[in-house]
């Protein structure tokens, strides 16, 4: 309501412009039609900026504020230079007397305006109401891997609405995905179109907060992908996601967080303890003699000692020992006899 009020008084203001501008001696009063299309220009120009700002709805404050800022700045300067060049200046109204300092302004405008935005979020800065801050305020920011985007999984589990933090995704890890979608193998090809198309999906969603992360920093000059994540992250003060496990090695050596998507489905995946029987069908025989191997409805391996007898059969198992790695979970057990009851848990 109090916005609708202060379109409404801008409206007015703009109304009595018009009008000002209709009995103000700097428009002709012949044709009649001239000072009528002043007043039509001027409610014209209002509720074009009315309309702007209505469907710009996602607006930054700390990109707003580093033009403004950056304008008072470059205004400031160029006075500053204005005065030191004015005893070489030609006096009166001469052209380089008149032009020389709105060139300089320009240029000091832009050229202030352009590096606040670039580097607002390097420094801090405080003024009343607003913040410049170097890492994102609130919750750690979580920088986006390419093996997770084209994974997918991370849409869903953004969707859960588990996570808050802002999600991060740099310029050079969608250049990487345009690289795999224009690849002239189609299975790499069909994988960066689905990350593309995972991006999109995230992007689509009005409570999920990406960003794009377009600048190049320093430290970025001769870097892989994978160490330009670790920096990137170490840089924001937040965690790299991925389902890579090397990557995943590499950012703890460099203690920088990590959330592996991995790690995060092995622990919502039900819990085996040794003596508990499961149900599980042989895909294949195993590596060691006697072993076969099969797998549980959400991919778990189940390493079966006796199993490789029973290929292609659903067997009862009873589970001697659990393996849990970044890369998965396994589960060792033997087969039951025909003979043993108990509780089981289907695969």
């Amino acid at each position: 309501m109090a916005l609708i009020i202060v379109r409404l008084v801008f409206l007015m203001v703009a109304a009595g412009l018009g009008v000002q501008l209709i009995q103000s001696e700097a428009l002709p009063k012949e044709p009649a039609w001239i000072p009528w299309a002043a007043f039509l220009g001027v409610m014209a120009l209002a509720v074009g900026t009315i309309t702007a700002d209505v469907l710009v709805k996602r607006k930054q404050l700390d990109v707003i504020t580093s033009v403004y800022v950056g304008l008072i700045i470059g205004l400031f300067l160029t006075y500053v230079i204005k005065l030191a060049l004015s005893p070489v200046l030609p006096k009166g109204d001469s052209p380089v007397a008149v032009w020389t300092p709105l060139l300089l302004g320009m240029v000091l405008c832009y050229l202030c305006i352009a590096v606040l935005m670039q580097t607002r979020d390097d420094f801090r800065f405080i003024i009343p109401y607003v913040e410049f801050a170097k890492q994102v305020k609130g919750l750690r920011p979580l920088v986006l891997d390419t093996s997770v985007v084209i994974d997918g999984r991370i849409a869903d589990f953004v969707e859960t609405r588990v996570i808050d933090s802002p999600l991060i995704m740099p310029q050079f890890v969608i250049a990487e995905l345009q690289n795999i979608a224009d690849s002239s193998d189609k299975l790499r090809r069909n994988r960066g179109r689905r990350g593309l198309d995972v991006l999109n999906r995230l992007r689509a969603d009005a409570h999920v907060d990406l960003q794009i992360f377009d600048r190049e920093l320093p430290e970025f000059e001769n870097q892989q992908v994978d160490q330009k994540l670790v920096l990137l992250a170490k840089h924001l003060d937040g965690k790299v996601v991925t389902g890579d496990y090397n990557l995943n090695k590499v950012a703890r050596l460099q203690n920088v967080g990590v959330v592996n998507l991995n790690d995060i489905a092995n622990a919502l995946k039900p819990v085996f303890l040794p003596g508990e029987k499961i149900e599980v069908r042989i895909i294949k025989p195993g590596e060691e003699s006697g072993q076969g191997v099969g797998y549980l409805d959400d991919g778990t391996m189940v390493v079966v000692e006796g199993g490789r007898d029973h290929v292609g059969e659903p067997i009862a198992a009873q589970v001697t020992s659990v393996l849990q790695t970044s890369a998965g979970r396994m589960v060792f057990a033997r087969v039951e006899g025909a003979g043993d009851g108990g509780r089981s848990r289907r695969g």
